[in-house]
């Protein structure tokens, strides 16, 4: 009887011990991404992809006797900076000081003041603009704002890197007229010339997306056209840096449009967007070559298992990855914050981030990053990375068109954009057809001659 009573004394003390009298405290990140405007392909993915992070998170906590759970409060910015800086405001007011997103860089400059002054931390998976474009003279005014993609500064010189390698001479830009898409513009104008190449035509668009294409569609068909008497279509190109709304402006283009006979050469806004599958007939003519920071990390795989086995979809994209870290790291910052100081402080968490992200990226909490190590420079920005470039093939699937190595400041190509000339001769035009590299008969056949013409003369000589 007396073991008994040991046993239940021991089982008291345990249930009083302070583990397990502690309530978990929740910690809540406020979620601010696209789930119905121009990036909501991306939005959603990333949605889905955190609803996976939440429950490892979770696990983590309850595997190493942590008091903490993670709160996830998903609003949808439509990837507007004004709704983004409604709803920045709205979290604080429900005490969310925690912000996984926004994903445009327009709305982060909307918002920075705001959360600069309140002290929020927040962390972009997509923002890509240079800190000096969205506002920012030094890095200590982006204390509280990091950013887990690599800049634009780096996707230029893949772009740039795209079109050297295959030939353009002068390209047509197309851009939204945003902080995001005017920063990238500014950002390649300089290297093209570096390189060479002529800036046609800039067409700016509004950010307010317009209904009516037909203004903008003209003024770019009318650049090409101007191109095109000075240079082959296979040295011509098309760069375009907008969300998936381009793809409601080709849709908008005559089948037969110029446009369609030059390559086009995309960004991270566009790239592996689910809306090629709208205008097939359009998209495989000009391949639209798509940059997209791209990192995997030791713990990808699994990620993609549950990913798969939740029905998500086959793999979730690299914005979704960058996101699913910054979970990680805003909870682990947490933590180790409340173990330092016994409350939360928002200066000490912005201390700790750098820390705990490079800690994370060596797995010395156990678990690893999905999108690979995460190094961060002065600005609180990934400093490094590569970029993957998609394109849009004959069966109108996004497929690896080539890598671009940060290392070596390269191509590693798979699919290298490339044109057959053919020529099309009228009264007063000569047009060069863009199409993919193929085999030409033309030198078998030359040889199928030549043996045919060795066998007459056989015969001949025998007669």
């Amino acid at each position: 009887m007396r073991k008994v009573w040991v046993l239940i004394a021991i089982v008291v003390l345990l249930l009083l011990s302070p583990t397990a009298l502690a309530e978990k405290q929740t910690i809540k990140i406020g979620v601010l991404v696209d789930l119905s405007g121009d990036l909501s392909t991306y939005g959603k993915d990333i949605n889905n992809t955190l609803s996976i992070a939440k429950d490892k998170i979770d696990e983590y906590f309850d595997k190493n006797g942590l008091p903490y759970q993670v709160e996830f409060v998903v609003e949808d910015t439509q990837i507007n900076p004004t709704r983004a800086l409604e709803l920045t405001q709205d979290l604080y007011s429900k005490g969310v000081k925690l912000i996984i997103g926004p994903m445009g860089s327009g709305e982060v400059a909307n918002i920075k003041d705001f959360v600069t002054n309140n002290k929020i931390i927040i962390v972009s998976p997509s923002s890509t603009a240079l800190p000096q474009i969205i506002g920012f003279a030094k890095p200590a005014d982006k204390k509280y704002i990091f950013r887990f993609v690599g800049t634009d500064d780096l996707q230029t010189d893949a772009i740039a890197s795209e079109l050297k390698d295959v030939g353009i001479k002068a390209v047509v830009i197309i851009y939204r007229d945003n902080a995001w898409g005017r920063g990238l513009y500014e950002c390649i104008k300089p290297k093209l010339e570096k390189e060479g190449i002529e800036i046609g035509k800039v067409i700016p668009y509004p950010d307010q997306i317009p209904t009516d294409w037909s203004p903008y569609i003209t003024n770019a068909e009318n650049a090409v056209n101007d191109l095109l008497k000075k240079y082959n279509a296979n040295q011509v190109a098309v760069v375009v840096f907008s969300y998936e709304e381009i793809f409601s402006m080709m849709a908008q283009a005559d089948e037969n449009s110029v446009l369609f006979k030059v390559l086009w050469f995309g960004s991270d806004g566009d790239a592996k967007s689910g809306k090629v599958s709208e205008i097939c007939s359009k998209v495989e003519k000009v391949g639209i070559y798509s940059t997209l920071f791209s990192s995997k990390g030791k713990a990808y795989e699994d990620l993609v298992k549950e990913y798969q086995k939740r029905g998500f979809g086959d793999h979730p994209y690299q914005y979704a990855l960058n996101a699913y870290d910054a979970a990680w790291v805003l909870a682990l910052s947490y933590v180790e914050v409340i173990n330092k100081t016994g409350s939360y402080d928002p200066d000490v968490m912005a201390e700790t981030i750098p820390v705990v992200t490079e800690k994370y990226s060596k797995g010395e909490y156990g678990v690893y990053p999905v999108s690979g190590y995460i190094t961060l420079n002065e600005w609180n920005d990934r400093a490094s990375g590569d970029y993957a470039i998609w394109y849009v093939n004959k069966n109108c699937e996004w497929d690896l068109a080539g890598i671009w190595k940060f290392e070596t400041k390269s191509i590693e190509w798979k699919h290298k954009p490339s044109v057959v000339t053919t020529t099309v001769t009228t009264a007063t035009t000569t047009t060069a057809v863009v199409t993919t590299t193929k085999k030409t008969p033309g030198f078998e056949c030359a040889l199928a001659v030549v043996g045919i013409l060795a066998v007459v003369y056989a015969i001949r000589r025998r007669v």
